[in-house]
């Protein structure tokens, strides 16, 4: 087995190992053992430290994975180089967190006071998650891949699941909790220094001199573009949260937080798809071999709809009896409309496709920044009319109407510039399917004991699907595409 398919293999089985422990934790752990408040600061707090990372990181990670094969030599100096200019980036984002600090924690005063006594916090986040990001995107060009993703989707989700652990064993208070988040995030910081020392990769090199002519000013002019990309990305994943937290309250968060992360489930296959499909649009670019893009865009929407279709309707058709396994339901079953909302969001991301793959390997790759950014922007002004106005909800409204304005644009452009369109019959077809499967979530036909309830309306959603979806003419791909995928990781 060549190591780089090892290496894929890997990665996959700790991605999803992370999920399961990620979803362990969020929709049990934390719950049980933490109140609504407290679980509301315990994220936000989060939030608040990785939503400053790219902004921090001023685009070197992607920098680092972009110009790395450029250099044949003095790799230990490009990343000491990289590392000390996002430091200057942590630096300017420390100054202007610290600058307006009272105006942030006016914006908490209210509704999320708690939120402030722990804002200290939120840098050391930033920092350690910074640092590790650098180390992470360093190890990924040597192809090491496995190892970063065991640190980041395994590695610091347990120890976070540790840490509320003990709290819930009552051997730590909770603001010694909010404090070792510090340790947690630094934990996995040393677990990348370690990792790169043990492959020999990790020294200390300033002979910046040694680059060849330009390499430099091109590398920073690349990472100051990708970062604003990056930055409005993940300003656009988390402001929703974080606004919950300070325009109602840190309960309301907890709420969403748990509602968005049952959501998340439906974009795992895309998220699978896209990573497969990359290197493949890169090289169809590469031969001008427009055609196949074209193809390869409408097979994978229809693939990505057909998979993520059916999960986003098994978990409305089951959602009061999933439910029922949260501890202290009758508090976060208040955000049951949050989950359909974004779930529809994330339906919108699966069905316009790989757009944004398209466009970042495309010569049109700067309208991506550009439609990101005006997201980004468009995203907090719906908040702030739709947060007071519909609660949760409303901030879950948002982030739909953002993601289909998102991709709408985006489509449009690659059908105008290209002639690119994901869309056909079989799309139509599809969703007739969806929309047959969905009468044991209109009808609620089973009751009773939620296990029972789950197997049985779950039998018959899957039922519908596939018989339909014979009787209509789809699916048969997308079965075929889900076999190979289990087989290749099986072997």
């Amino acid at each position: 087995m060549g190591k780089v398919a090892k290496q894929s293999i890997q990665t996959t089985i700790f991605s999803y190992l992370g999920v399961v422990i990620g979803y362990v934790n969020v929709l049990w752990l934390y719950p049980y053992a933490l109140d609504a408040s407290e679980l509301g600061t315990f994220r936000t707090i989060q939030d608040l430290g990785l939503l400053f990372v790219p902004f921090a990181q001023l685009g070197v990670g992607h920098g680092i994975t972009r110009f790395f094969p450029q250099l044949k030599t003095n790799q230990s100096a490009f990343l000491s180089y990289g590392l000390l200019f996002s430091m200057l980036g942590f630096a300017l984002v420390s100054t202007i967190f610290l600058g307006f600090k009272a105006q942030i924690i006016s914006l908490f005063a209210v509704n999320s006071p708690a939120v402030i006594d722990f804002l200290g916090v939120v840098l050391l986040i930033t920092l350690f998650a910074l640092l590790s990001s650098i180390l992470d995107a360093y190890s990924r060009s040597y192809v090491k891949v496995a190892v970063p993703t065991l640190v980041r989707e395994v590695f610091l989700r347990l120890l976070t699941g540790i840490l509320v652990g003990l709290y819930l064993l009552k051997w730590l208070s909770f603001p010694q909790v909010m404090q070792a988040l510090v340790l947690v995030y630094g934990l996995a910081f040393l677990a990348m220094l370690v990792y790169l020392l043990w492959l020999g990769v990790l020294k200390l090199d300033f002979s910046w001199n040694t680059f060849p002519k330009g390499f430099r000013s091109s590398f920073v002019q690349f990472s100051l573009i990708t970062f604003l990309a990056t930055a409005a990305s993940t300003l656009i994943m988390k402001i929703d949260s974080i606004m919950v937290s300070s325009m109602i309250s840190l309960e309301a968060n907890a709420i969403y937080t748990i509602a968005f992360s049952m959501a998340l489930v439906i974009e795992l296959p895309r998220r699978a798809i896209s990573q497969v499909v990359m290197p493949v649009i890169s090289d169809h670019f590469s031969t001008g071999n427009l055609r196949e893009i074209n193809k390869l865009y409408q097979q994978v929407s229809n693939r990505q709809l057909y998979i993520c279709l059916l999960l986003f309707i098994g978990i409305c058709a089951n959602l009061d009896a999933l439910y029922y396994f949260i501890p202290n339901r009758a508090i976060y079953e208040q955000g049951k409309y949050v989950v359909i909302l974004i779930g529809l969001g994330k339906l919108c991301d699966v069905v316009f496709s790989v757009n944004s793959e398209i466009l970042v390997f495309s010569k049109h790759y700067h309208f991506n920044l550009f439609a990101t950014i005006i997201m980004s922007m468009m995203i907090i002004a719906l908040n702030y009319l739709l947060i007071p106005e519909f609660g949760i909800e409303g901030a879950a409204l948002a982030s739909v109407v953002v993601m289909f304005l998102f991709n709408l644009v985006k489509y449009l452009f690659l059908k105008i510039k290209l002639g690119f369109d994901p869309f056909s019959s079989e799309t139509l077809k599809i969703s007739l399917v969806g929309i047959i499967a969905l009468i044991p979530a209109v009808f609620d036909i089973f009751s009773g004991h939620p296990i029972l309830s789950i197997i049985l309306t779950s039998s018959l959603v899957l039922g519908l699907y596939l018989i339909s979806s014979r009787l209509i003419g789809v699916g048969s791909a997308e079965w075929e595409w889900v076999k190979s995928r289990i087989k290749k990781s099986g072997s």
